[in-house]
C-alpha cells in the first residue's frame, strides 16, 4: 500500500467525535420510542385511558411538527454543540422527573398532568438534541468520510426506536416503568458527557466556510431558508418517506394481532423490521461514499418501498378466500420496504447539508426537514387507519405507500437537477 493510499484511507475514517454525535441522536430517539412499551404499565399504575395514552404518544410529534424550524434556528444561533448538550440535558432531567412521578415521589394526584408536561419538555429536548447533528458531523468529519458518517446519523431514529421496543418491555416487566425512565435518563446523561468531552467547543465559523456578517441573525437565516426552493423539496421528500414508514411500522403490532400472532413474537418481528431501516441507512452512506448520485439512491429507495408495500399488503378478495403472498413472504416484503426506505434519510441528510442556502442555515434546513417529517408521521397513521376501517382490513394500505413513493421519486428527480446545477455553479 502506498503512502498516498494510506493517507486517503486514514482521512476517510469517521472520527470518535462524530460517533459521539450519533450516540447523542440515538439516546434522544430512545426517549421517542420509550413510551409505546410502557403504555400498559401506565394504564395499570395511573389509570390513564387510551385517549390520554394517544396524546402522550403524539406529544413529541406535535412538538416537532410545530417547533422544528424554530429549534433549527435556535441551534444555529446558540451553537451546534451547545444545542445538543442543552437538548440532552433537558431529556435527562425530564426523564429523571418522570421516573419520580412513576415512583410516587412527584405529582401526587396530578401525576398524569406532570407526565404530559414532562413529555412536552422531552419533545423540545429531542429537537434541540437532533437538529444540530448533520451540521456537527459535517464540521467534524473529513471530506472522505462525510457520506458514511451521515449514513450513520440517518440510522439514529430507527436504532433508538428498535432498541426501545426490544429492551423496554423486559426492563418494565422487571422493575416497572419508573426504572425504565430512570435508565434512559442515565443513558442521556452518558451521551451528553461523551459529547461534552469529545466534540470541540463551538467556534464562530465552520472550518472552510467564510465568516458570516454580523447582521446574519435568526430572521435573516429564516428568510434565507424558507425563500430557497431546495430546503422545501428536501423536506417534502422526507415527509413522504417518514409518513409511510411510520404508518406501516407503527401498525405492525395491530396487523399481527389481527393475524393472531402471539404478542411476544409481534414485538420481536416489529423491532426486526424497524432495525432493517438501520441497514438501509448504512448501505446508503456506503453507496454515497462510492459515488452513487444522491437522486439515484433516492429513486432506488422509493422504488423498493413501493414494491415492498404492494407485495406486503396487496391481495385479491377478503377472508379465507383472499389471494396474496404467504405470510413469510409478506414479512420479507415488509423488511425490504424498511431496508429500502433506510437509504432515503441517509441521502436526504447529505442533501440537506449540501443544498442549505449557506453554512449558517444547515440546522435551520434540518429543522424544516424535521417539521415536515413530523407532520407526515402525525397525519399518515390516522389516514391509513381510516382507510383500513373503511375497507375492512389492511389490504389497501399499499395504495397509500405507493402514492407516497411515486411522489418521492418525482421530487427526487427535481432535487437531482438542482444538485447538478448547484455543483456546476459552485
Amino acid at each position: 500500500m502506498t503512502a498516498a493510499v494510506r493517507s486517503n484511507s486514514a482521512s476517510a475514517r469517521v472520527p470518535a467525535a462524530a460517533f459521539a454525535v450519533v450516540l447523542g441522536g440515538v439516546s434522544a430517539a430512545l426517549h421517542l420510542g420509550k413510551l409505546p412499551p410502557a403504555v400498559p404499565a401506565l394504564q395499570a399504575s395511573l389509570g390513564i385511558d387510551l385517549v390520554e395514552a394517544g396524546f402522550l404518544l403524539s406529544l413529541v410529534q406535535v412538538a416537532s411538527m410545530t417547533l422544528g424550524l424554530l429549534a433549527g434556528l435556535a441551534a444555529d444561533s446558540i451553537g451546534l454543540r451547545r444545542s445538543m448538550l442543552v437538548g440532552l440535558a433537558v431529556l435527562t432531567t425530564a426523564s429523571l422527573l418522570g421516573g419520580a412521578v412513576g415512583a410516587g415521589l412527584l405529582g401526587g394526584s396530578h401525576a398524569v398532568l406532570w407526565l404530559f408536561v414532562l413529555r412536552a419538555a422531552e419533545g423540545i429536548g429531542f429537537l434541540m438534541a437532533v437538529m444540530p447533528g448533520p451540521g456537527l458531523i459535517r464540521a467534524l468529519t473529513p471530506a472522505g468520510a462525510d457520506k458514511a458518517a451521515l449514513g450513520l446519523w440517518g440510522a439514529y431514529m430507527p436504532l433508538g426506536v428498535a432498541l426501545a421496543l426490544l429492551i423496554g418491555p423486559a426492563l418494565i416487566g422487571w422493575g416497572g416503568w419508573a426504572d425504565w425512565w430512570w435508565t434512559l435518563s442515565l443513558v442521556s446523561a452518558g451521551a451528553a458527557l461523551w459529547v461534552w468531552l469529545a466534540v470541540p467547543r463551538d467556534r464562530p465559523r465552520v472550518a472552510g466556510a467564510s465568516p458570516q456578517p454580523a447582521s446574519a441573525g435568526w430572521a435573516s437565516r429564516l428568510r434565507e431558508t424558507v425563500g430557497a426552493r431546495a430546503p422545501w423539496l428536501v423536506a417534502l421528500t422526507f415527509a413522504v418517506y417518514s409518513s409511510q414508514w411510520m404508518a406501516v411500522i407503527g401498525f405492525l403490532p395491530a396487523i399481527y394481532a389481527d393475524a393472531k400472532v402471539p404478542a411476544a413474537w409481534s414485538a420481536v418481528l416489529t423491532a426486526l423490521a424497524a432495525a432493517m431501516n438501520i441497514v438501509g441507512n448504512l448501505m446508503g452512506g456506503r453507496w454515497l461514499q462510492r459515488g452513487v448520485a444522491p437522486e439515484r439512491l433516492l429513486q432506488w429507495g422509493f422504488l423498493t418501498m413501493a414494491l415492498g408495500g404492494v407485495a406486503a399488503f396487496a391481495q385479491v378478495g377478503q377472508g379465507a378466500d383472499a389471494l396474496g403472498l404467504p405470510p413469510a413472504l409478506r414479512y420479507a416484503a415488509i423488511c425490504a420496504f424498511s431496508l429500502g426506505g433506510g437509504m432515503v434519510p441517509a441521502t436526504l441528510f447529505l442533501l440537506g447539508v449540501r443544498l442549505a442556502p449557506g453554512p449558517s442555515t444547515v440546522s435551520t434546513t434540518v429543522g424544516l426537514m424535521q417539521q415536515a417529517s413530523s407532520l407526515g408521521q402525525f397525519l399518515a397513521p390516522p389516514a391509513v387507519a381510516w382507510l383500513a376501517h373503511r375497507v375492512g382490513g389492511w389490504h389497501w394500505t399499499w395504495t397509500a405507500t405507493l402514492a407516497c413513493s411515486l411522489a418521492g421519486m418525482a421530487v427526487a428527480a427535481r432535487l437531482g437537477r438542482i444538485r447538478r446545477l448547484t455543483e456546476a455553479t459552485a
